[in-house]
């Protein structure tokens, strides 16, 4: 039995190298969150300012917390709870938050997952609809269900089974993203969209609102927060360097969220369309674009299916998080915990599902989805972020976590210390601020 903050190690299965642990990473957090989020975040909030805000946002305070992150659950070697649990009594109820919080979040992926797979299957029958009749019925249910069996389906493989997912994943992701930019770098709207994704109005700056969105993306397109990191990290081998493969995953995350703004923009542009759509902005837009051009059926059934993959990547991902507290913290066989989780999401999804039906399920005057995904997918996110590294910072020995590092210098350590140690009155001094 160990002192709390120590962060006991024990036996787990663990990705084959440091390569398999950054593609299965990269593949976790990529999906939704650069594809789907990060474009209409960039057309709701200004374009070339909230880009650079997000990567300020990335460097200087995402990436150390996900080293930190990652390290704890190399140390801990568990799941979220099982990791927090061992800094100190708040940690165990905290992790079960954590774990709440992905839940939520991967209970309406589900439904937009759905989506993707949806508009995937129309367009290679040659008939790609405009979101309001794609869920004019209840579309968005069905496709729901299906996506959760299919995730189901591969999780009962295993650790293996994600690796060997996400080896064939990101390749194939990455050579059909710059293939679809350079297409849309021919679109008559691709100077438009220059302009909006480089030139920043530097007054916008000086908005907190932005900066809270920006800070909030930077955090969700890593998985910053959300128990990802701890229970993937929780599989790395021995010899990986943590601080280099976060690197990587890290920059590929900014890549791939970038180059999505390069080729949905252009497009949305050329056709004097709204950037600012929401979240609706790949399938309100895209489909008119495609069903336009003379070619675009083709187009449509790479773009969808790539949405379709990348989706899937996160789902997979959010639903192991999930497993692997439940697993850990009743006692349960895998599978027996899997199927759980399972019941779990169809349940709490159905009403993110309902609320692009016929149903038009609402809270406060928006879709329940587009509530879950402002409320869960910003503020909670951010807050979650900042409390877990308080709590490894505050209670958990420096030294143990330069050695789960994996480096020998102290200079990584430092900076996660700083970091983590000064993002919580950082924070209440801003909230200070803006309610002052």
């Amino acid at each position: 039995m160990t002192k709390p903050g120590e962060l006991e190690s024990k036996d787990r299965a663990q990705w084959s190298s440091e390569r398999a642990f950054i593609f299965s990473m990269a593949a976790a957090a990529v999906g939704l969150g650069n594809l789907w989020r990060f474009p209409y975040m960039v057309g709701e909030n200004g374009g070339a300012a909230f880009i650079l805000a997000y990567l300020i946002a990335l460097i200087v305070i995402v990436l150390p917390i996900m080293m930190l992150e990652v390290s704890a659950g190399r140390l801990a070697q568990g799941g979220a709870v099982h990791t927090f649990a061992q800094v100190n009594r708040f940690g165990k109820f905290f992790g079960w938050c954590v774990v709440a919080l992905t839940t939520g979040i991967t209970s309406y992926y589900l439904v937009i997952t759905g989506w993707t797979l949806g508009y995937a299957v129309d367009a290679w029958r040659g008939d790609v609809r405009d979101f309001d009749v794609f869920t004019g019925g209840y579309n968005s249910l069905w496709y729901f269900f299906a996506v959760a069996v299919l995730v189901v389906a591969l999780l009962i493989k295993g650790v293996k089974a994600i690796e060997q997912f996400s080896n064939f994943l990101m390749p194939l992701l990455l050579v059909t993203i710059v293939a679809l930019v350079v297409v849309a770098s021919r679109m008559p709207g691709w100077g438009e969209a220059k302009e909006f994704l480089l030139e920043a109005d530097f007054s916008q700056l000086t908005d907190t609102r932005l900066w809270m969105f920006a800070i909030g993306q930077a955090f969700y397109s890593v998985a910053v927060g959300q128990g990802y990191l701890t229970t993937y990290g929780s599989y790395i081998p021995r010899e990986t360097h943590v601080p280099r493969a976060c690197l990587i995953v890290g920059g590929t995350e900014a890549c791939i969220a970038i180059m999505a703004g390069w080729m949905i923009f252009p497009f949305v542009f050329s056709y004097d369309l709204d950037p600012g759509e929401g979240s609706q902005l790949a399938f309100s837009t895209l489909p008119a674009v495609f069903q336009d051009m003379s070619w675009g059926m083709p187009l449509a059934i790479i773009f969808f299916s790539l949405f379709f993959v990348a989706a899937f990547s996160s789902c997979i991902a959010g639903m192991k998080v999930v497993i692997a507290a439940v697993a850990e913290e009743f006692g349960l066989q895998e599978r027996t915990a899997l199927f759980s989780v399972f019941g779990l999401m169809i349940v709490l999804g159905t009403p993110s599902a309902l609320s692009f039906t016929p149903v038009e399920l609402t809270v406060a005057g928006m879709p329940f989805l587009d509530f879950m995904d402002q409320f869960g997918g910003t503020n909670v996110v951010i807050a979650s972020g900042v409390i877990g590294a308080a709590l490894f910072c505050w209670f958990v020995p420096r030294e143990r976590v330069r050695d789960a590092l994996g480096v020998r210098t102290t200079w990584w350590e430092w900076r996660i210390y700083i970091v983590g140690r000064a993002l919580p009155f950082i924070v209440v001094a801003w909230l200070l601020w803006t309610l002052v």
